[in-house]
């Protein structure tokens, strides 16, 4: 089944440093433009992650710091990358959780505005969590009956996903619309404020803390019965879009 888009949609996986959405970085990125009529654009990028890759990470995607030294900066391609990805709805395999955040962080320390709350957000991963709960190169495999060729490659990923999504739409007609903005909320599962996390809207659209001691607390009263709250937050190991949401909820209350 073909995707029934009313925008381009762009299919995105990273490969990284690490694991820590505030700390790690980018070190390849690949994306499949997919326009209302079909066409297809693939774009591929290894980047210098100017910090080193961990060995775990360099286990998974057999990316080593030897070969991205000469390769452009995230910042360097930052003003481009945003233009390209302009108009287009978002969608990924664990997007939602790590690669959205990770790669808004990078906008975010480059410089560059593209706010992705402004655009559908499908995650694939979620819908086959939901209906199936299994890998990757195993959804490639249920779906698609095809053996996932050089799983962790950026590219590799990216296409197995976008394939795997308009499978799921064959497989399950019943429950899957062919609309964007129908398989965006199917396939998200907590409503996030941040693209971390860490803040949510509860039943009643109220930002609340998503983690720690105060998890469930509605971040006003927080901020207001526990100022210094708001110093550990903006001094800890968080995401830039964390600290920058929370700033604004803080400004609000004024």
């Amino acid at each position: 089944m073909q995707l029934n888009l009313k925008n381009p949609i762009l299919f995105f996986d990273i490969e990284s440093t690490g694991l820590n959405v505030a700390t790690d970085r980018i070190v390849e990125i690949c994306a499949v433009k997919v326009m209302p009529n079909g066409d297809q654009e693939v774009k591929t990028r290894r980047l210098n992650p100017t910090i080193p890759i961990s060995p775990e990470a360099q286990r998974i995607h057999g990316i080593s710091n030897e070969d991205v030294k000469d390769c452009p900066t995230f910042k360097e391609i930052a003003k481009s990358l945003a233009k390209w990805m302009t108009g287009c709805d978002i969608a990924g395999y664990n997007s939602i959780k790590f690669d959205i955040p990770l790669l808004a962080e990078e906008f975010l320390r480059a410089g560059v505005e593209f706010d992705f709350r402004k655009r559908y957000l499908v995650d694939v991963q979620n819908i086959f969590h939901k209906m199936e709960q299994r890998t990757l190169a195993a959804a490639y495999k249920f779906y698609c009956m095809k053996d996932l060729e050089n799983a962790h490659s950026a590219e590799a990923d990216t296409i197995a996903t976008y394939e795997i999504l308009k499978a799921q739409l064959d497989r399950y007609p019943d429950t899957l619309k062919n609309d964007i903005s129908m398989l965006a909320e199917f396939s998200t599962r907590s409503r996030s404020v941040d693209y971390a996390g860490r803040i949510i809207l509860d039943d009643k659209d109220r930002p609340v803390f998503n983690f720690g001691k105060h998890k469930g607390k509605p971040v006003e009263e927080v901020l207001k019965s526990e100022p210094s709250y708001y110093s550990w937050m903006m001094n800890g190991d968080f995401t830039l879009d964390t600290k920058k949401i929370l700033t604004e909820i803080k400004l609000k209350m004024k």
